[in-house]
């Protein structure tokens, strides 16, 4: 099935080539690394959501006014990305070092594929309005 309606124009030229987006659920103090790696990397405009989360880390017990309770949810960072394929796994291997701590929660990476970006203010579309 066809996403795009018959009366927005088609993709041409380079805004043809493919489009990947990456989500990395990290730990807040490795944000700065990952930034810097992905600038690195030639990658910019990135979004950052404060979000909060378990995996396999299950939270922690933590004591308040002489009162035990669980913190099931522990603060994350998700950075979204959107770039060309062919930047797919710089931008990955950029990601995994700077985030990378070697314990638990250091956090996961999504990728998915991206059918079509359009720049608001301009037009653009495909990998022009990236």
């Amino acid at each position: 099935m066809d996403a795009l309606p018959a009366s927005m124009p088609r993709p041409t030229g380079e805004a043809r080539l493919g489009m990947k987006k990456i989500e990395a659920i990290i730990k807040p103090f490795k944000l700065d690394e990952v930034k810097e790696a992905l600038h690195e990397v030639g990658l910019q405009g990135i979004t950052v959501t404060e979000a909060k989360g378990f995996g396999r880390q299950k939270g922690h017990t933590e004591l308040y006014r002489g009162a035990e309770y669980v913190v099931d949810f522990l603060p994350k960072v998700k950075i979204e990305i959107v770039m060309e394929d062919n930047m797919l796994d710089r931008a990955i291997e950029a990601i995994q070092k700077a985030a990378h701590t070697g314990r638990i929660g250091d956090g996961k990476i999504f990728v998915y594929s991206i059918e079509d970006a359009i720049r608001i203010r301009t037009g653009e579309r495909g990998t022009d309005a990236i």
